[in-house]
């Protein structure tokens, strides 16, 4: 019953600004005065409610946590800039240190930047994620850029050098460019670093760190970071249109 009344009220109401909108040319100015301000009133909800509804109804769903993990994987996150919707959408003149959310950070040594971080939705069908982050460099004075990704405590918790920590992100850019990843580990005073760069020409990349090959205390592993390091960035788009990270034990020989 409700459904029905409402279905009417809203015919209602729609034939009721169509009958407006055609005696608009010939109503005098007073009443076209008040029309106008009912309009502007009923088209600012209106935009609100669509802005909302094209969000959550378009692919890929919002706060979707779904991608392709190994045999095995132990722990397995997507950060939430990626997920859904950030409180402050871009940034401007971003400063070294700026973030955005909780867990992502920009670092620089520009003098004066040149540099913007804009929260973007994901429309294509075959994203996973729901929301991308584009960084567009104007002209950059400094010898280095890095965004910085904090990893949760559950990453940290009974890590092993057995572990294979594995990120996979769909990145596009402007023009190539070199772009490395580095996973840095905290074991009490010590700082463990395993580089490596990403294989750009793919439209899916994916790399590895190895554990093994560290000297992890395992006894003593506080916290995980990576730096996604960006060589030559200036004048260029980047968008990181999905990031995600898994940690899953090393196969045994």
């Amino acid at each position: 019953m409700a459904d029905a009344i409402e279905t009417l009220l809203n015919s209602a109401t729609l034939r009721r600004w169509r009958r407006a909108a055609e005696r608009a040319s010939g109503d005098s100015l007073k009443v076209l005065r008040r029309r106008r301000q009912q309009a502007r009133q009923l088209r600012q909800s209106l935009d609100r409610l669509l802005f909302v509804a094209d969000e959550r109804l378009s692919l890929p769903l919002i706060g979707n946590e779904a991608f392709a993990r190994p045999p095995g994987t132990d722990w397995a996150w997507r950060p939430p800039l990626w997920r859904g919707a950030l409180p402050v959408r871009g940034l401007a003149a971003v400063e070294s240190g700026q973030a955005m959310g909780d867990e992502v950070a920009v670092f620089h040594d520009c003098a004066i930047s040149e540099l913007t971080l804009r929260q973007v939705r994901n429309l294509r069908e075959r994203d996973l994620a729901p929301y991308g982050l584009r960084m567009d460099v104007f002209r950059f004075d400094g010898s280095f850029l890095s965004l910085a990704v904090e990893l949760p405590a559950e990453a940290a918790r009974d890590l092993k050098k057995r572990h294979l920590i594995r990120l996979q992100t769909i990145m596009e850019t402007e023009y190539p460019i070199e772009v490395f990843a580095r996973l840095n580990v905290r074991h009490g005073p010590n700082t463990e670093q395993v580089v490596r760069e990403l294989p750009m020409n793919e439209s899916e990349v994916l790399v590895e760190f190895d554990l093994a090959y560290t000297n992890l205390n395992e006894k003593r592993v506080e916290k995980l970071w990576v730096d996604l390091i960006f060589e030559g960035p200036e004048m260029n788009q980047v968008t990181i249109r999905d990031l995600t990270l898994c940690r899953y034990p090393r196969a045994e020989i």
